[in-house]
């Protein structure tokens, strides 16, 4: 009998857990796809995005932390400098970001929600700056003394990432630094050890890597981290509030 009860919970905990990956992986998905959707959709004019990317790189230098192609020259010397870049740049981003949202869904499923929750508010937000205001990345900006090194030097990324969905002016904020800073505040609140340190040195690779591969400027990584950690406080706030209005019961939410 005992046997008995105990397989028809372990049965109903993995129906429930499929169900709640299920359910996650729906959310998700949509959510990319809304994301892509949207920013394509409102991809702004070029002409105006060139001169935000250009009144951008004036205020960099009236605070002198301009510095976009001196990030690059200090890799591009060697070759594995600059596919150490890329590759940081394209597999530290989309492929770290899933597989740390099913290792937190599986094992910290508390922190999962908050910073699923985070990354839905801070690109909410992001859509709606990059549809007023577009900017051009450095890549694309004549005379910086840039060039593009993840075009230039890998396909992997429009595999990852296809043209299609692609808006060339959606530079500012950088969530590509942003939300992986969020996940690697996560992985370094719940993690133990190296996972830990790789937590906290993560974004500061990607950092390195959005700018030097002239994909933002310094100031796109610095309003990316801002929006994505202001997603943080506001769905810190709203798990507070929906704890004090109702009991936790570990609900899929």
């Amino acid at each position: 009998m005992l046997a008995v009860a105990a397989t028809l919970i372990v049965r109903g905990r993995a129906h429930w857990g499929g169900r709640i990956a299920l359910r996650q992986a729906i959310i998700i998905v949509s959510g990319v796809v809304i994301y892509f959707g949207v920013r394509h959709l409102t991809e702004g004019d070029e002409v105006a995005a060139l001169r935000h990317a250009r009144s951008l790189f004036d205020f960099e230098q009236a605070l002198g932390i301009a510095r976009e192609s001196d990030m690059q020259q200090s890799f591009a010397d060697t070759s594995c400098g600059v596919r150490v870049l890329n590759w940081v740049y394209i597999w530290w981003h989309w492929p770290v970001i899933f597989m740390s949202a099913v290792w937190l869904l599986l094992w910290h499923r508390h922190v999962y929600y908050r910073y699923r929750n985070a990354i839905l508010i801070s690109g909410a937000l992001g859509l709606i700056v990059f549809a007023m205001y577009p900017v051009a990345p450095p890549r694309l900006v004549p005379d910086l003394g840039v060039v593009d090194t993840v075009t230039a030097h890998s396909s992997a990324y429009r595999v990852l990432q296809p043209p299609a969905f692609t808006n060339q002016f959606a530079a500012m904020p950088s969530l590509h630094f942003g939300w992986n800073l969020l996940i690697g505040l996560a992985i370094a609140k719940t993690g133990r050890g190296l996972l830990r340190v790789g937590g906290i040195l993560m974004p500061a690779a990607m950092f390195v890597a959005v700018v030097a591969t002239a994909n933002h400027f310094i100031i796109d990584a610095i309003a990316g981290a801002a929006l994505a950690l202001l997603g943080l406080v506001l769905a810190s706030h709203g798990a507070s509030l929906l704890g004090r209005l109702r009991p936790s019961r570990g609900s899929d939410v």
